[in-house]
């Protein structure tokens, strides 16, 4: 039979990948895919577990579909992705509303859950191994059309303490490069302009097939595709080679924008968190990237009051920042998360990591207002993707942006511009932190 089926995708761009994936196996099943919850047969809620936070915005959401359930405007509610992972046994105990859960291994079982949910009258309970778990397949893409995600890579093997990834999502398995080659190559022919490429860790990217790094010459080959800009989520430092700085710096479609995640600065702390940096070698792989890259932008994400963070290490960290004019960061407080190691390690409250995540951001803020200073008067190419009708004005993202973890550069135009269009922005000024401009020319 065919049901109306559909998705809540929370948390990362790879769990939206995953939920995209389903999409696809669910139509091609036979069944309708709709955008609203209200009216659908099954509701999927697609789940992050990364943080105890993402967690509470799942269980939210799935309250929320309770509640529609209870109503009569949907039948059945299932919870898929790295909560359903992390907490199965508590979910399906402490949410009766729950009609079944599907693990991190098993998002290709989706349209047989639907069946035993819809058919049999069954809760199923569908736990694969995440180790050998399939990457591939079609998929709906949820982006807007102009810019989608190309996961490369599965898993991760940083074992940081503080994190779960791991245990939730399996080893680190790069995909095979002439699949990854075939599904850019129908992005491109279906319009996207904009490829993000993404995994736990980018840099990893083809040593667990012989050992030897691949991300440079599978992002060679993505430069053959049609695509207008390339850009580039998550890399390690500690696997940054000198062949992908030469690459990233001669190729025109690799956006000089990196998100490169460091979580700390002090050498006691990166080693009890498994990290495999030092101060020293953070220090040398971003002038690195900074000498050789013009205009690059960089990204990270930090944790405050990770255990051994003392007034002088958290000093350390803010001085770092300072030196290193990091643009743009994610500041979380640390939470000993389950079931990892720096759960069991000495640290400072959370009204204390709260506290110096705070003056992180304030320190953070500063280097952007200086860069926001420092590039008013030039030009930038930016993607238009919107008209913002309160401020009267339309709205993008340039290299130095991307989407839903930066801003926007706000920009007038005499005429109309279309969602997706290349524009040449003249930046003029600041608005709430933001860029705004005057169009200059299109691109």
């Amino acid at each position: 039979m065919s049901y109306n089926v559909a998705f809540i995708s929370l948390g990362c761009a790879k769990n939206q990948v995953n939920c995209e994936q389903m999409m696809a196996t669910v139509q091609a099943a036979g069944h309708t895919i709709q955008t609203e919850p209200q009216g659908a047969d099954v509701v999927v809620v697609n789940t992050c577990g990364f943080l105890s936070s993402a967690c509470e915005e799942a269980i939210d959401n799935i309250l929320e579909m309770a509640e529609l359930k209870k109503a009569g405007k949907i039948q059945k509610i299932l919870v898929t992705g790295c909560m359903a992972q992390r907490y199965k046994e508590d979910v399906l105990r402490e949410l009766p509303e729950v009609d079944g859960i599907l693990g991190t291994g098993s998002y290709d079982d989706i349209a047989q859950a639907i069946a035993e949910v819809m058919e049999k009258g069954q809760r199923p309970c569908h736990l694969g191994n995440i180790h050998t778990a399939n990457q591939s397949g079609e998929r709906i893409l949820s982006t807007p059309p102009w810019y989608a995600y190309l996961r490369i890579a599965e898993g991760c093997d940083n074992h940081c303490a503080y994190c779960v990834i791991p245990s939730l999502r399996g080893k680190y398995r790069s995909r095979p490069m002439a699949e990854l080659l075939d599904e850019a190559a129908e992005l491109s022919s279906a319009g996207v302009k904009e490829l993000l490429v993404i995994a736990q860790d980018i840099t990893r990217y083809g040593t667990d097939f012989n050992g030897e790094h691949q991300l440079a010459e599978l992002l060679r080959q993505l430069c053959k595709l049609d695509f207008h800009w390339i850009r580039l989520h998550y890399l390690y430092p500690s696997d940054i080679t000198d062949e992908l700085i030469d690459t990233i710096a001669s190729e025109p479609k690799i956006l000089p924008y990196l998100d490169i995640p460091i979580q700390h600065c002090n050498d006691g702390i990166l080693k009890a968190m498994n990290r495999r940096d030092t101060k020293e070698s953070l220090t040398r792989v971003l002038k690195a990237l900074r000498d050789r890259i013009p205009g690059l932008v960089l990204r990270t994400s930090l944790i405050t009051g990770l255990p051994g963070e003392d007034e002088a290490a958290f000093e350390e960290l803010c001085a770092f920042l300072r030196e290193m004019r990091i643009e743009r960061a994610g500041v979380f407080p640390f939470y000993p998360e389950d079931g990892t190691r720096a759960a069991l390690m000495d640290h400072v409250d959370m009204e204390e990591a709260k506290r110096r995540a705070e003056l992180v951001v304030d320190v953070q803020s500063d280097i952007i207002d200086a860069y926001n200073e420092s590039v008013l008067g030039s030009e930038r190419e930016v993607l238009c993707e919107g008209f913002d009708g309160q401020a009267q004005m339309f709205f993008g993202r340039s290299y130095a942006e991307s989407p839903d973890i930066d801003g926007r550069i706000y920009f007038t135009a005499d005429g109309e511009v279309s969602p997706g269009t290349f524009v040449t922005v003249r930046l003029t000024g600041v608005m709430d932190g933001e860029l705004t401009g005057e169009l200059a020319q299109e691109g």
